[in-house]
């Protein structure tokens, strides 16, 4: 299995690290943050090392209501948003594409969380964490 990249708690993912291993798709991860900053000014992100994955995780939160991880892959990063079960019918009926609305449903439950992961490496992607972010701020 492939793991995220950042395993250094030494080193802090600034910039010049995401450009490392980011690649071509480094200028999609600057339009992700200027879409949070402009769209989204309420959203915070903190970049933590967490011990039990062994890597560097950026945390957005809402005041103190977690949107989404983001971690940072090879040429690519993925958000993850998790969702209760009280969110099924919200996504559901959603725009958000079948394919992601079947894996969610299909997701095996383990509590009462199921997992949305996207993994961005184009810029339309980022259209579809639009809609997740607006999903989850609808949810109490």
């Amino acid at each position: 299995m492939i793991n995220p990249c950042l395993n250094d708690k030494n080193i802090y993912p600034d910039d010049d690290v995401l450009a490392k291993y980011l690649h071509d798709t480094k200028n999609i991860w600057d339009s992700f943050i200027e879409l949070l900053k402009n769209d989204y000014p309420l959203l915070s992100l903190e970049w933590r090392y967490y011990n039990d994955g062994k890597s560097w995780l950026c945390k957005i939160t809402k005041k103190s209501k977690t949107i989404c991880w983001v971690s940072i892959w090879e040429k690519l990063f993925k958000i993850t948003f998790y969702f209760n079960n009280k969110s099924e019918e919200i996504i559901k009926n959603s725009s958000l594409e079948q394919n992601i609305k079947t894996n969610y449903l299909n997701y095996e439950r383990k509590g009462k969380i199921r997992p949305i992961t996207i993994d961005v490496n184009k810029k339309s992607d980022l259209e579809i964490i639009k809609k997740l972010i607006e999903i989850k701020e609808k949810i109490k």
